[in-house]
């Protein structure tokens, strides 16, 4: 068998909350294999947002394992998981989360600035780069526009653009669309399903069961949990 892009063996993750401790994973096993479309659904407070920060390398395991790409999280620093996750993975929010005094252009050659030596492009191929990835998403007319100026809309097209600066293979997104209207929504998800059929790994939450059903597997959550995971 081909290796996971993807690997989490009985993955728990417990919250001190006060004098309270509160579990949002109980022990879960999930793999993904290269260039799948996976949404994860569920209710609120039910782990799916917690299963992408295990992915992500944003939050730790409290117990069990994490492989990505025969890359074992649970053993990086914290600095080498800023390295590893500015290479390997590309992360779309809710809220957008684009710097308001910098330009769309600006927001996505950051990335590129901040790895540095390691970014795999240098100096003007960065200008060129990021143009490309706006021109990817339709919004390479709006490069020298602050997100002020950008609709909600706009504002995730260039924050999908900054995502993908550095070519990472896994895109992982949080309710991508939880701000947007359903016209928008899906048209995010249309360069989502383009860069699936390029061979990217993407992995996305949503409350919405509309869009949810455009991804090739879906997976639902429950009580920290995965309770279905069909295709």
């Amino acid at each position: 068998m081909a290796t996971p892009t993807i690997e989490l063996q009985q993955v728990q993750k417990v919250y001190s909350m006060g004098r309270r401790n509160y579990q949002a994973l109980r022990g879960v096993d999930l793999r993904i294999e290269p260039g799948e479309f996976v949404a994860i659904v569920g209710p609120s407070g039910s782990g799916k947002s917690t299963i992408l920060n295990m992915i992500t390398g944003i939050d730790r395991p409290s117990k069990g394992q994490i492989m990505i790409a025969e890359v074992n999280l649970n053993l990086l620093s914290e600095n080498q998981l800023a390295h590893w996750r500015g290479a390997e993975v590309g992360i779309v929010f809710q809220f957008f989360q684009l710097l308001p005094t910098l330009t769309a252009l600006e927001n996505v050659i950051l990335p590129l600035h901040l790895r540095g030596r390691r970014a795999k492009v240098h100096g003007k191929e960065r200008l060129e780069r990021a143009l490309e990835h706006l021109r990817m998403v339709g919004m390479d007319s709006h490069a020298y526009h602050l997100p002020s100026e950008l609709s909600g809309g706009e504002q995730q097209r260039v924050a999908i653009a900054r995502a993908l600066a550095n070519d990472p293979p896994i895109i992982v997104a949080d309710e991508p669309t939880g701000n947007l209207d359903s016209q928008t929504g899906e048209m995010v998800f249309e360069i989502f399903r383009r860069l699936s059929s390029e061979g990217k790994t993407i992995i996305y939450v949503t409350h919405d069961h509309d869009l949810a059903h455009l991804a090739h597997r879906l997976i639902q959550v429950r009580d920290g949990l995965i309770i279905a995971d069909s295709n």
